[in-house]
């Protein structure tokens, strides 16, 4: 059956040319989830689409036809002072490809897209972007279903701040066993509590989610991840 939406909130998360002049747009949209749209004509230069289909800029998209054969009919600028540079730009793209690799196509989640929007602007906003993914990455696990029980023992008990722990994808905390270095107790109290403000609890918690995404994600790593490992590394010689 063939559907038309007018003016649903929506980001393009990711671009690609289609036959000579189009482009395909997977867009993330508020009442939509990640859905994939043709913009007819948009790869000529007089488009008045060309423009607008930037990714991190607010639009209000329309479009119309049948499953998998959607058209962008129209997309509208909703205004906003959003210019990601550097590494926060790079930042931005790891978002959008998880949202990509993750969110399956027309799974509709308006608390996730409410999300994406508010960690784009502290993007936008704050120097230290570490805090503001990992707590993305803590809430897209959320939103998405696979909550983690980071905050006691799998089979029941509370965390001691001061030991260690291993986790296990899909089953919580469990004892540390020989030969593992885990991860501290105080660290997955405060991932679970959403405290993000201790420098070890960074360090451990991207570690952690990096496993955990790991697990979700299958073999095909994150281009964008191992992108901001490769500048991260050249930050660190340059200092």
């Amino acid at each position: 059956m063939s559907e038309k939406i007018d003016g649903d909130p929506a980001f393009v998360l990711h671009s690609r040319p289609w036959r000579e002049t189009s482009l395909i747009v997977d867009v993330l949209s508020r009442h939509h989830g990640r859905v994939a749209l043709i913009a007819r004509g948009a790869r000529r230069q007089t488009s008045s689409l060309k423009a607008r289909l930037m990714p991190f800029q607010p639009l209000a998209l329309s479009w119309f036809g049948k499953h998998q054969l959607r058209t962008l009919h129209d997309a509208e600028w909703q205004g906003g002072e959003l210019m990601l540079r550097g590494h926060a730009l790079m930042c931005g793209f790891y978002l959008n490809e998880l949202l990509l690799r993750m969110l399956p196509e027309g799974d509709a989640h308006a608390g996730l897209f409410d999300l994406y929007a508010v960690t784009l602007t502290a993007l936008n906003t704050q120097s230290d972007v570490e805090p503001i993914l990992r707590r993305f990455e803590l809430d897209l696990l959320s939103e998405l279903g696979y909550a983690q029980p980071l905050g006691h023992l799998a089979e029941g008990g509370e965390l001691e701040p001061t030991c260690r722990y291993s986790f296990e994808p899909g089953h919580g905390v469990v004892p540390l066993l020989r030969n593992q270095t885990g991860y501290r107790g105080q660290t997955l109290l405060d991932l679970a509590a959403g405290n993000l403000s201790d420098s070890a609890t960074l360090a451990e918690g991207k570690i952690l989610m990096r496993g955990l995404l790991a697990h979700y994600l299958g073999e095909k790593p994150l281009a964008t991840r191992q992108l901001l490992i490769h500048l991260q590394q050249l930050d660190l010689h340059k200092s």
